[in-house]
């Protein structure tokens, strides 16, 4: 088992390299500034493409991140680019907050104020923080989190709606992306506020924050996780009313070691007992998703009773933290071979050998899926290296 570990880690840490070299390589917008807002999975940048906010702080969170780790100067060059790009193009100077989008010269393109951006741009701003301990980074952090729960926090049934106006103001359409259901609540923004909140807390320790944090445990466990399946629950209305849609495989194996990360970061005895427990029925549940390559199927729509039978490369990166940490949790290696065939899967589908990085996906005879980003709106270096990150760190610690 040490060898097979051993192994795992030397092979994820030559993936990360190569992760980061791409987007070192083929993503810098040279002319305008930044990092290009789309490139194809031929390399070809387009250079009229619009840059997310959550493109742009996901690339500020994985160098960093990668520099806290590796120490390696050229990593945070990168991430210091990332960081004067916020700031100076995403930042809302009139109304606070960050904008959705901006053009490929940098002046606001979409003004409103989706709270899963700010969350990310918390994520990467924190860490950004830890790696050069300029303070302007951290209070921007602090203060897109007084903006959330400013405008954002629901003080009478708890918890955080999804969207507003460039002003703060009401919207017909709060969804994140078009396949989601148009629901006031969703678990995949409030687990993106509390992985924001808690890296945060790393640097912060503020004792309103720790609270918030502890109050998101608590949603999680009363509302997101279903107690019967052990799947996560997705779409809400104010009320904390369901919108049953779909079953997210890598929403449950993500959520199963990261909510517990976060408990763990805050130093919660209660939270952390409660989410072991559910670490390992979550974890099991996401299982069921699991192909017989290994491959995560992407998602299950529950009133249709259908399978999408897509594997996404996003599940895969988290299917490999996810198994990796049920199996530290419960020392049941059969836990750990899940993970590792998670990253079989990935080196023998998903990684581009010829134009590197990780395709966006494959279908269910094995072809990748056309058209989609090599880098986008939503295909960012975030997943993929916080799975070599967070294995390396893991298997460091069984190591010694």
């Amino acid at each position: 088992m040490q060898q097979k570990i051993q192994t795992y880690k030397q092979e994820l840490a030559s993936e990360l390299n190569s992760i980061l070299q791409y987007w070192m390589c083929h993503t810098i917008d040279e002319t305008n500034g930044g990092f290009y807002g789309k490139v194809n999975n031929q390399n070809i940048a387009n250079i009229t493409a619009a840059k997310g906010s959550v493109l742009n702080a996901r690339i500020l969170w994985a160098f960093s991140a990668a520099y806290n780790q590796t120490k390696e100067q050229k990593y945070l060059n990168i991430a210091e680019r990332a960081f004067h790009y916020i700031p100076d193009h995403f930042k809302d100077k009139e109304y606070g907050g960050v904008y959705w989008s901006v053009d490929a010269k940098g002046n606001m393109l979409d003004g409103r104020k989706q709270i899963y951006a700010l969350a990310f741009t918390i994520y990467g701003m924190s860490e950004y923080y830890a790696a050069a301990q300029n303070k302007a980074a951290l209070d921007f952090a602090i203060e897109l989190y007084i903006s959330i729960e400013q405008h954002s926090y629901d003080s009478i049934n708890k918890g955080y709606f999804e969207s507003f106006t460039r002003e703060w103001g009401s919207l017909g359409d709060l969804r994140l992306s078009a396949k989601d259901a148009n629901e006031k609540k969703t678990m995949n923004t409030h687990l993106h506020i509390i992985e924001a909140y808690a890296n945060l807390y790393k640097s912060w320790h503020d004792k309103i924050l720790k609270s918030k944090i502890e109050e998101l445990l608590f949603l999680c466990d009363t509302y997101f996780i279903n107690h019967q399946t052990h799947h996560l629950r997705l779409f809400f209305d104010e009320q904390w009313n369901e919108n049953i849609d779909v079953i997210s495989y890598g929403h449950d194996i993500e959520a199963a070691w990261l909510l517990l990360q976060c408990a763990e970061i805050i130093d919660s005895e209660k939270w952390i007992k409660i989410f072991q427990l559910h670490t390992v029925a979550v974890t099991n549940a996401a299982m069921r998703g699991l192909d017989n390559d290994g491959g995560l199927w992407y998602e299950y729509e529950i009133n249709k009773k259908h399978l999408i039978k897509e594997k996404h490369w996003w599940p895969q990166a988290e299917a490999m933290i996810g198994f990796f940490n049920a199996f530290q949790l419960t020392g049941d290696e059969k836990y750990l071979d899940l993970s590792v065939n998670s990253w079989q899967f990935t080196k023998q589908h998903l990684i581009d050998k010829e134009n590197g990085e990780w395709f966006w996906g494959i279908k269910e005879d094995n072809s990748i899926m056309p058209n989609e980003d090599k880098a986008g709106f939503w295909k960012c270096p975030y997943h993929n290296s916080r799975a070599c990150m967070e294995l390396i760190a893991r298997i460091e610690i069984l190591l010694q």
